[in-house]
Order: structure tokens, then sequence, then C-alpha cells
């Protein structure tokens, strides 16, 4: 009995503990990736209101609130960030030729995504940028493919259907022009005619901005169509090879032609390097002088925590000339080790990329980098009219492991979300 009695009291003493334990740690309704209740921080669309809008790259969890791996609760509370943060967004995937449409042909479409997306920027009065229309990769192969072979000068290409390449540029079939050739790698079928691919692009854009005419404000019309090496401006992609260099006008003029309103980009990256950013200038120059409708430029910013505000300043300063707008439309700062030898956006090398750990002081540099960066914004505010970052957080972000965002994967602010909104606040007209 005495026994029993001693169980008891040791049993109810357990429990007892448990319970206080209970007390202090997190319920079921107080999850730990609640990182800030909605509207307890500042927000960078309101920060920046008075200069340019400030966005996001949103995933299909995001459009749609479907869980998927990432969870219910933590994509809840990415949608709530999203919401609070941002004036604008763009899709990661959604509107990418290889996702929109897969299969040949007027029925080969999948809008319910892309519909899903520009309906969530609707609901939440955001400004919605479509991305992309025309690039060498996540493109299907049937877009490329017909009867013709490949000819022995452009034997090899750039991927058609996959990762981003560092391929030098090329020429079309037939015809050489000085300044766009070099080898590439991917696609080696029998090709489509000049005027089968061209009837392609113009039913596809047709199509996709014609669908969402009105309601989305700007395209990526091109995309990275510069190339990363050599003396050739442009990239040897398919597309250049069985169309030619006029291929980039042709993309431009049918998006103007299915929506005379929207505003029509080229978007690339690198152009903080100053080779590449010459190849830009003169792409652009190019298409002006022969009253391509450019509206702006689309500069990615996949930077890294080595990038000054004396980079960023001269890269503005130099795009600025061209007297069109600039759109910052990818940006990230990568934090890992092996990250701080480049600003390219190669699918295929990102892994290598964000490995190696992170930089010493990770937090302390992003901030830095971040406060540089957004002051060359600021300065150059006339003609910085957009930035949109690649990502919401952390966890989503295609360069993860190089923590590159303002948000960690919990969506809780780093130092570098405060030092931008710092920068903001220097730059009131009474700030002190």
């Amino acid at each position: 009995m005495s026994w029993n009695r001693s169980l008891l009291v040791v049993v109810i003493v357990i429990t007892t503990a448990y319970g206080a334990f209970a007390q202090t740690a997190v319920k079921p309704d107080q999850s730990p990736t609640v990182a800030n209740p909605p509207g307890s921080l500042p927000a960078l669309k309101s920060a920046f209101q008075d200069h340019f809008l400030v966005g996001v790259a949103i995933n299909r969890g995001i459009a749609t609130g479907a869980a998927g791996r990432r969870g219910k609760e933590l994509v809840k509370n990415d949608i709530a960030l999203v919401k609070e943060q941002f004036n604008q967004i763009a899709p990661e995937n959604d509107l990418k030729w290889q996702i929109i449409h897969p299969r040949e042909g007027a029925d080969g479409y999948n809008f319910e995504p892309a519909d899903a997306f520009v309906e969530f920027g609707q609901r939440n009065n955001m400004d919605i940028i479509g991305h992309t229309l025309v690039w060498h990769a996540q493109t299907p192969n049937w877009v490329f493919a017909g009867t013709n072979p490949p000819s022995g000068a452009d034997d090899v290409t750039d991927s058609a259907g996959g990762n981003e390449q560092a391929a030098d540029a090329g020429a079309s079939p037939g015809r050489r022009r000085r300044g766009f050739g070099g080898p590439g790698r991917g696609y080696t079928g029998p090709r489509a005619s000049r005027d089968e691919l061209l009837a392609r692009m113009r039913a596809h854009i047709h199509t996709v901005v014609g669908r969402y005419k009105g309601k989305i404000k700007a395209w990526d019309v091109v995309n990275e169509a510069i190339s990363d090496s050599g003396d050739e401006v442009l990239r040897n992609s398919l597309w250049l090879q069985i169309i030619g260099p006029d291929y980039i006008a042709k993309a431009f003029e049918y998006a103007h032609e299915a929506d005379p309103d929207a505003i029509l980009r080229y978007n690339d990256y690198g152009l903080e390097n100053p080779a590449k950013r010459q190849k830009l200038i003169t792409l652009i120059k190019l298409l002006q002088e022969q009253k391509v409708p450019v509206h702006a430029i689309g500069s990615q910013a996949h930077v890294n925590v080595s990038t000054t505000f004396e980079t960023m300043d001269q890269a503005l300063t130099e795009m600025t000339a061209l007297g069109l707008p600039i759109h910052i439309t990818e940006l990230d700062v990568n934090s890992a080790a092996r990250g701080q030898r480049g600003t390219g956006a190669d699918i295929a090398a990102n892994s290598d990329a964000t490995q190696g750990g992170l930089v010493s002081d990770a937090d302390q540099r992003l901030a830095e980098a971040y406060a540089g960066i957004f002051r060359a914004f600021l300065k150059h505010r006339e003609s910085v009219k957009m930035v949109t970052f690649w990502g919401a957080n952390d966890a989503v972000s295609w360069r993860r492991f190089g923590t590159p965002l303002l948000f960690d994967g919990e969506n809780k602010p780093k130092p570098a979300f405060e030092a931008v909104l710092r920068v903001a606040t220097e730059a009131q007209p009474n700030a002190e």
C-alpha cells in the first residue's frame, strides 16, 4: 500500500512538471514558423513607395496556397509575408514556355498555374510581371523540331529544355554575322525552318500575352540572349541559329502586337560585369536604331556579398545612358563562399555556387552588401522603377544554401532587412 502511494506521488509530480513545461512550450496554435504577426514589421513597399515598386518572385505554392513539401503552415506564412511586404509579383516558373505550353498546337497550353498567379496578384492589388516569353532554356524541344538537318557549323547548340548555359554567341544557319558566332550545346535533332519557328513564336506570344492583356503590366520578352564569353554579342541559342539575330526584334514586335500597353523588357544577368554590360549596350542601341519596341532594361542582379555600392552605381550609370527605365528583376545576394567569383545565373552551375559553406560574418556582410546596393538604387531612382527579389525567403530561394534574401526560412527578418530599411529612412527629406 505504501509502495502504491509512493508511485502515485511520483506520477503526480511528473505530470505536474510536464504541464508546467507545456505552458512555456509552443502551443499548437502558436507555430514556431510564425516569425512576426501580420503588420508587426515595417513594409518594404511602404518604405520605398516614393521611389520604386518593391516586388518578389513567387512560386506556385504561394500563388495557390497548396502546401506541397514546404507544409501548410509555412506556405500560409509565406503568403502573409508577400502580402505584407511587396506590391509587385513575378512568377518563378509558371509563365515559362515549358510550363505554360508544353505540347505543340493550340490545345497544348496549360493555363491553370499562370491563371492562379495572375489572380493572386489581382486579389492583392499588385502589379503583375510576366516572365518569360523567349528564352534558350525551359523551352520544349517540339518548339525547335522540324525536318531540316542542322548545318555543319551549327551542329551543337544551347540546351532547349533545361538549364542556363554560358555559351558563346552564334549565327543563323546559312549566314554568319561577325560578332554573332560561336559554339553552344544541346538539342541536335532535325530543326524547324526559320518561317516555322517564327510562326510558332508569334502564335505563342500572341496567345499568352493576349490572354493576360491588361492584367500583366510588364513582360520579359527576351531573356538572356547575350553571350557570357568571347567577343560575340549573342548567345548561340537555337533561336539565333534557326531564325538569325532578328529573332529578338521579332519577339518584341509580336509582344507589342498582342498588348500595345504592356511594358516590354529585355532581361539578362551579369550586367555588373563591364564586358557583358557593354554587349547589352551594343544590343539595345541596335534595337533602338531599328525602332524595336523595347521599353525597359531588366537587370537580374544575381550578385554576391562582395558587390559594392560602387559596382552597382557604375552599372546603373552606364545603363541609364540608354534612356530606358531600369527594372531590377531577380535580386538576390549570395553569401556562399564559392559564390563570390561571379554574378552569373547559370542554373547548372548554381549547385557549386552555393556550396562551401557561408562566408565569415555572413549576416553582417549580407547587410552591408544590401545597404550599398539599395543606396545605388536610390541614387538612380529616376531610372530604377522596380526592384524585384527572386524569392520571398531563404527557404524558397533557388540559392537557399547561399542565404541570399532579407528573410530567413521561417520568414524572420535578417539584419539585411533592417539595413535596407535604414537606407530608405536616410533617403527621406527630413531624415537626420
